[in-house]
This record gives structure tokens, sequence and C-alpha cells, in this order.
């Protein structure tokens, strides 16, 4: 496989991962994507990540992903940077509750989809 085109797919869904909206990124996803989150909890199937991430940015609306280096061997992309966003705290969104921490996140790209997406970072402090 083109390493090209793995490499391709998870900038394309890390734009979508920024841009917030959640049809257009389960549209890269594969029918039976995994997602697994920092505490190593899994999560299976494009309409299971689709309330999945409608909720979370419904917790963290601003949430970013910035892909600093990225890796790639055959379909597997490990991507290192950055993940950021602003929680709500007392159920309102402010200053005070943003965050940024370094993060890491390893992609399995299938026919041009993501077909897993693990993340690794400190999770408490997001």
């Amino acid at each position: 496989m083109d390493s090209a085109v793995p490499m391709e797919t998870v900038v394309e869904f890390i734009k979508r991962i920024n841009a917030g909206n959640v049809d257009k990124l389960c549209e890269l996803m594969t029918e039976d994507h995994v997602f697994q989150d920092a505490l190593g909890k899994r999560f299976i199937g494009r309409e299971t990540l689709r309330g999945g991430w409608k909720m979370y940015y419904e917790m963290v609306s601003d949430y970013k992903v910035r892909g600093e280096q990225f890796f790639v061997d055959k379909n597997v992309v490990a991507v290192f940077g950055t993940a950021s966003g602003t929680s709500k705290r007392d159920g309102k969104f402010s200053s005070d509750g943003f965050w940024e921490i370094p993060a890491a996140w390893k992609a399995i790209v299938r026919d041009g989809r993501i077909a897993e997406w693990c993340v690794y970072a400190e999770s408490s402090r997001a």
C-alpha cells in the first residue's frame, strides 16, 4: 500500500476532528471503526462513535488535534502533537476550562478510511 494514502487519510481525519462536524468525521470511519480512548476503553462501530463524538463536542466544543510529527508504516500512522479544548465548568464554557496536553494517536487505515483510532494522552488534565 502506498504510504501517502494512509497519511492523507489521517491528515483529513484530523481536519474533520478540528472542524467539529461529526457527520463528515464519520464518513472517514469504517463501519466497524474502533476508537480507543486515553484510558484504554474501546468503542466499536461507526454509529456508536457518531453518538460518542456528538457527546464529546457538547462537553468540549472547541476540541482540536495538532499533529506535529507523523510516522507511517504500511497502513499504520503514528501522530505526535497536542490536543486542546475548553471543558465546561459548572455547565458553562469559560477560559479557566481551557487545556492543552501532549498527546499521541495511532491510526490504522483500511481502504482509505480510519479503521482504528487510538488516543494516548494524560487524560486527568483534560
